[in-house]
């Protein structure tokens, strides 16, 4: 490195690390203000970070699965960590550039990778009840898709998202407003200088 900044003549050397600090300095604000730590945590209130999310986090909070089911437990893969990360990585970039780009549509529902997901997760947490007690047996997603059977929520449209849940169909949904991004010195700071 140094024998590469030796090469550089000086005003550029300056301008390198002026220009790096900046891009640094404005990854480091954009990954704080994004609240990106966030998303390493299982807490439901994770998912309102982005304000279209607040009515799939409101029927799932008034639902029976709030009591016993974060948003994790069953829209990410629980195999095994990496791969529950992973997932939650490609998911995550895939909604950023979604919402960031206004891009959403009315009515939010799963892409096929989460569906597969959902329904394995539907059977894990509901094992006993699918082989003991009902015998209604476990197929996956793909067989669904090929006509084979029915997926979970064909019969139990209602659980728990209901299937009105959709941006603009419960515009008064109430959810915890995300912590503010702005550090408490800098908010002293402009109340200060307001009056």
């Amino acid at each position: 490195m140094k024998r590469f900044l030796s090469l550089l003549p000086h005003p550029f050397v300056f301008l390198l690390f002026f220009v790096g600090g900046i891009v640094a300095g404005l990854g480091v604000y954009t990954i704080y203000v994004s609240r990106a730590h966030s998303y390493l945590s299982d807490k439901p209130e994770t998912c309102i970070n982005c304000h279209v999310m607040v009515p799939y986090y409101s029927s799932w909070r008034h639902s029976s699965h709030a009591e016993w089911a974060t948003c994790n437990d069953c829209h990410v893969p629980q195999n095994n960590i990496i791969n529950g990360y992973a997932f939650k990585a490609k998911d995550g970039l895939y909604h950023s550039a979604i919402f960031t780009l206004n891009a959403e549509p009315q009515a939010i529902r799963p892409r096929d990778a989460s569906y597969g997901v959902i329904m394995k997760n539907c059977i894990r947490c509901h094992e006993h009840l699918n082989t003991a007690l009902v015998e209604t047996g476990m197929i996956s997603y793909k067989e669904v898709k090929k006509g084979e059977g029915k997926a979970c929520w064909d019969c139990h449209q209602d659980v728990p998202h209901t299937k009105v849940s959709n941006i603009s169909g419960a515009p008064n949904a109430y959810a915890p407003l995300p912590k503010s991004p702005v550090p408490e010195w800098l908010k002293k700071r402009m109340n200060e200088s307001n009056k």
